[in-house]
């Protein structure tokens, strides 16, 4: 472990979302964490310009992680943050979406704690969030889905293994992080736990970046979709009635 500083020279980090991409998305805190930061150690989901808005001294550090390219292990990530922290200076750690839905947030707050570092968290809206609002289709809406929920695609060792029966239930609108590289077993295992393969889905690219796409499918058709279009990580996987409305959505815009 390492040494412990003294309280005046250990200086904080805020682990803050930067939202699904759009600039405009950021929330007033994150702005102004932007704007005091020391030190950015920036994320491959942060949307363009967001970078920019941290001072032009600041010293920028990207540790982006994408499919099979890792800048810096996660551990090493952590690390970094005590190391940066404990030479007494101020920490953005910005991170796509959420610090804590799928952003390892979790992870880098534990260590910081454990060495006594500040540490402050951020909210950002999250991929689904934006996805929805940028598509036009509610996650929840009395008349298709009385709950929804967000899982991942893998799993830290890159497993796919969910509770497929729960996931399953009518009513309900599901997120996938992280599951393009799964959709043959996820398209599969949902079927197989009893949901039609006819339940509409939608796989969406880049939600709310300028290279958005929606990609509206059926359970059953997910790798096909996939493969026929090209789809590529980042992405999410909708899958629930709620996918129907975004046409709609898309007609009445271009009205």
């Amino acid at each position: 472990m390492m040494p412990l500083l003294s309280e005046q020279a250990r200086g904080t980090v805020s682990l803050v979302g930067a939202g699904p991409g759009d600039l405009e998305l950021l929330t007033l805190r994150a702005w102004r964490r932007l704007q005091m930061a020391e030190v950015l150690v920036y994320d491959n989901l942060v949307g363009p310009g967001i970078v920019e808005l941290a001072p032009p001294q600041a010293q920028r550090l990207y540790v982006g992680k994408s499919a099979g390219n890792h800048t810096l292990p996660q551990d090493e990530i952590c690390r970094l943050l005590v190391r940066l922290a404990q030479q007494g200076r101020r920490v953005v750690r910005l991170k796509g979406g959420d610090p804590f839905v799928f952003g390892r947030g979790g992870e880098e707050m534990d260590l910081l704690l454990q060495h006594r570092i500040p540490v402050e968290i951020v909210p950002g809206i999250t991929a689904a969030l934006g996805a929805a609002a940028s598509l036009g289709f509610p996650l929840t809406h009395r008349d298709h889905a009385q709950s929804c929920v967000f899982v991942t695609g893998h799993l830290k060792d890159h497993t796919i293994d969910l509770n497929w029966q729960a996931l399953a239930q009518p009513g309900q609108t599901v997120v996938i992080y992280m599951g393009v590289t799964g959709l043959e077993t996820i398209a599969s295992e949902l079927q197989a736990a009893g949901l039609p393969g006819n339940t509409p889905a939608a796989l969406v690219y880049k939600a709310t970046w300028p290279q958005e796409a929606i990609y509206p499918t059926r359970l059953r058709d997910l790798p096909r979709t996939a493969e026929r279009y090209g789809v590529k990580p980042p992405s999410l996987l909708v899958i629930g009635s709620v996918v129907s409305l975004a046409q709609a959505w898309s007609t009445r815009q271009a009205l």
